[in-house]
């Protein structure tokens, strides 16, 4: 065991000497592990951080939850369609009694109608969406109170004309001034701001995603009043009337083995008070496992690209070590011929190529650290550097610089002594 150690540590030595030699030539072979290891590591950083905020996404919408929305069922093409002034779809009222009274079980109910319209205030005119909800809508949405308070049921009894702001609206409208107890106006009524809600992301650069940024919550009771249920729609040239009750509905099933039974209890009974399926059910939990089983996908396609970067890093050391058993067969000969056997010449080479290796990967993890930070504080994007991940790329690179030191250290030890001391 003794002899064992000492003859791995003197190896390890020599190993160092020899690489110290060709310092620059060593460095450029272990830079295809440095890349292969750093690759491995932040592309799996970067892609569990994508797959985070989706299923981030998908959890704040409820795991327990059914969301029913409405959905314009295609035109017909025929002459009647044509003539047709108004369209009628989408969820009413009636199936919301209908829900609350068939499903006893169900325990939250968010209505929601959205409705597509200016934001005023002043000069400013931002285009945006004026949703009428409930008080309890923020369960679940991923909105925060920032300044004031939300909906109160007092807002709803009383069809009060006040808004809760979205913040980039508040911050657009009310640049310079505290925006609650303020007035704004939605179509041609005045409102009176109660609040500003945050949101988790608000990052819109580009113009056409104007209607997404800026938005203002009214409750459900004045969207109806006010807004009524017929809203004109105008293209090039023409116009259209659209009847819609409620744009969006959510249920809360008492568990999450309740969510996929009781969608498809609501879709049944849906299907027979709708002519048309003019409404489309989203259940989270499914979109949810969907995410996790992507995300699993996601990581071995990313894992498989990066790892073709330490395949490359391997090719190289296994090229480095051939050169080097090329240039150093005389000495190879000399170390026979002094009673070096052919496993110390596998040893020496083997830990060569593990040396090479070593480096590389250590360096390695701390560019694969270091390159999901940059990327975190310049794109933006969430990163999670998976500590298995580590292991992985670290190990990876080991068995690397084994598998791949391998055959230059045999042919080393395959060579003939005296054929060696001939070389020149």
């Amino acid at each position: 065991m003794t002899l064992t150690l000492f003859k791995v540590k003197r190896m390890t030595k020599l190993g160092i000497k020899s690489l110290a030699e060709h310092k620059l030539r060593s460095f450029l072979t272990a830079l295809g592990i440095i890349f292969g290891v750093g690759s491995v590591i932040s592309m799996l950083a970067i892609g569990e951080g994508a797959s985070f905020e989706a299923r981030e996404q998908i959890r704040n919408m409820g795991s327990n939850r059914v969301i029913l929305r409405a959905r314009k069922p295609p035109e017909s093409s025929s002459a009647g369609a044509e003539n047709k002034r108004m369209s009628e779809y989408g969820l009413t009222y009636d199936d919301a009694l209908r829900i609350q009274e068939l499903f006893p079980s169900v325990e939250v109910q968010i209505p929601s109608r959205v409705i597509s319209d200016r934001i005023r205030r002043g000069p400013h005119r931002l285009p945006g969406r004026i949703v009428g909800t409930v008080p309890w809508y923020l369960e679940g949405s991923g909105l925060k109170v920032r300044l004031g308070r939300f909906l109160h049921p007092d807002d709803v009894r009383d069809i009060a004309n006040v808004v809760v702001l979205d913040e980039a609206t508040a911050e657009r409208l009310f640049p310079l001034s505290y925006p609650i107890g303020q007035t704004v106006f939605l179509a041609s009524q005045a409102y009176r701001v109660v609040g500003v809600v945050g949101q988790a992301k608000k990052k819109k650069d580009d113009d056409e995603a104007e209607e997404d940024l800026y938005s203002a919550y009214i409750s459900i009771s004045a969207a109806r009043k006010r807004f009524g249920e017929i809203l004109l729609k105008r293209g090039t040239g023409t116009f259209a009337l659209e009847k819609v009750e409620l744009n969006e509905l959510t249920v809360t099933a008492p568990s999450e083995d309740a969510v996929v039974p009781l969608a498809n209890s609501i879709r049944t009974m849906l299907k027979e008070f709708h002519k048309q399926e003019d409404f489309e059910i989203v259940i989270p939990l499914e979109l949810l496992k969907q995410a996790e089983a992507t995300k699993r996908i996601f990581n071995i396609v990313l894992g498989s690209i990066a790892a073709i970067s330490l395949l490359v890093g391997g090719i190289g050391i296994m090229n480095i070590m051939l050169a080097s058993v090329t240039e150093r067969t005389r000495e190879i000969g000399i170390r026979r011929a002094l009673g070096a056997t052919r496993s110390d010449i596998i040893l020496q080479f083997l830990a060569e190529a593990l040396l090479l290796s070593l480096a590389g990967g250590m360096v390695g993890l701390g560019v694969g650290v270091g390159i999901p930070k940059i990327v975190t504080h310049f794109a933006e994007m969430t990163t999670i550097i998976q500590p298995n991940s580590l292991f992985l790329a670290f190990g990876i690179s080991l068995l690397t610089g084994v598998v791949f030191g391998i055959y230059p250290a045999m042919r080393a030890a395959a060579l003939s002594p005296i054929e060696a001391l001939r070389h020149e």
